[in-house]
């Protein structure tokens, strides 16, 4: 059957019928992609193992931080999801930022970064945090210098960038930290589902993945990563409340200043999406059912049943995958020219 729903044509099974696995499997591989078996390769940016161990390494160290508190780690943490599990972060001297933390895992993946899309790659994106007042508060040069004052990081940034007569630079901080967050897929149930595995979901997911297409919740919620690569206004039949869409983050429009943009935001990436609680970018419902029933509500303009979100929450818990081992860093230590820390807020 074909359904037409506001976004385009859309092919799904009815639910009237009893859909056999492959029949399941035939209709979500027109939407869905399967995770890639290797790291995805990144836009001028050769991935080798001594940029990913440079990277991994950065990723972890507070010392990129003004304060010398804030890593990557902290607001994208790897043993709870790849986010920080806060309603918003915290950040240098205790401040809070004004969004969710979004997941790093399968980040990659994604489009765009950040919920507005206002860094085209990770790379971009890894430079925003370490700038950000409200989040390390660090610059440029100060890592730099952090960097350089430690003979075991030039060594380091010299393995990762050997062409380069100088390797210790900002960009290359940035490269080596998407080298690193590229690694960070997670195959889950729902990858072996597409593959061919028949028995990778159970029934209860199988229903759910149904239902998935069948509402329309895949229009945005689609590609490799289901979600991470489109641009949709919250509430576009029904806003939701000013608890869960604050009236004074407007989305993408911060970024545009297009009027259109108003209260628009990227897709969120539904990978381990029940790791990640809370939900959407104002962070405030912390249940996924109940960002199942809004998402129902002010997306798709209809009061799902009960049993229709459970169904579908437990299709999105096969999206729940396998993080690669992480071994922690052993970082090198300070010197005397090492800069010192600062809690210091500067307006």
């Amino acid at each position: 059957m074909i359904r037409s729903t506001l976004f385009g044509t859309v092919a799904f099974l009815a639910l009237s019928q009893v859909a056999t696995a492959s029949e399941l499997r035939g209709v979500a591989l027109e939407m869905f992609k399967p995770l890639p078996s290797t790291t995805p390769s990144v836009r001028d940016n050769p991935i080798t193992p001594a940029k990913t161990d440079l990277g991994k390494a950065l990723f972890f160290d507070p010392r990129m931080s003004a304060s010398g508190v804030f890593s990557c780690n902290s607001c994208h943490n790897l043993a709870t999801g790849g986010d920080d599990n806060m309603e918003v972060s915290i950040g240098h001297a205790w401040q809070k930022g004004p969004r969710n933390s979004p997941t790093v895992l399968n980040s990659v993946l994604n489009e765009a970064q950040f919920w507005d899309g206002r860094a085209a790659d990770l790379a971009e994106q890894a430079k925003g945090p370490v700038q950000a007042g409200v989040e390390m508060a660090n610059t440029p040069e100060n890592v730099v210098a952090t960097l350089n004052s430690m003979p075991q990081y030039v060594e380091w940034f010299k393995a990762a960038f050997p062409d380069e007569a100088d390797p210790v630079t900002f960009d290359n901080f940035a490269k080596a930290v998407e080298a690193f967050e590229a690694t960070l897929i997670t195959p889950a149930p729902f990858d072996a589902f597409l593959n061919g595995d028949d028995a990778a979901l159970n029934d209860e997911q199988k229903a759910g993945l149904e239902l998935f297409m069948d509402k329309g919740c895949a229009a945005c919620h689609n590609g490799v990563n289901l979600g991470g690569n489109g641009y949709y206004p919250f509430g576009l039949i029904e806003k939701p409340g000013a608890d869960v869409l604050p009236p004074d983050d407007k989305g993408r429009f911060q970024v545009t200043a297009t009027a259109d943009d108003s209260y628009v935001f990227r897709a969120s990436p539904l990978r381990n999406i029940d790791q990640t609680a809370p939900y959407f970018h104002s962070g405030k419902v912390w249940d996924l059912k109940v960002a199942v029933a809004i998402m129902g509500t002010s997306q798709l303009g209809e009061e799902l049943k009960d049993q229709e979100v459970d169904q579908i929450t437990a299709f999105l818990t096969s999206l729940t995958g396998t993080l690669p081992q992480i071994v922690y860093p052993v970082m090198p230590a300070e010197t005397a020219s090492t800069p010192r820390p600062s809690g210091e807020i500067v307006r």
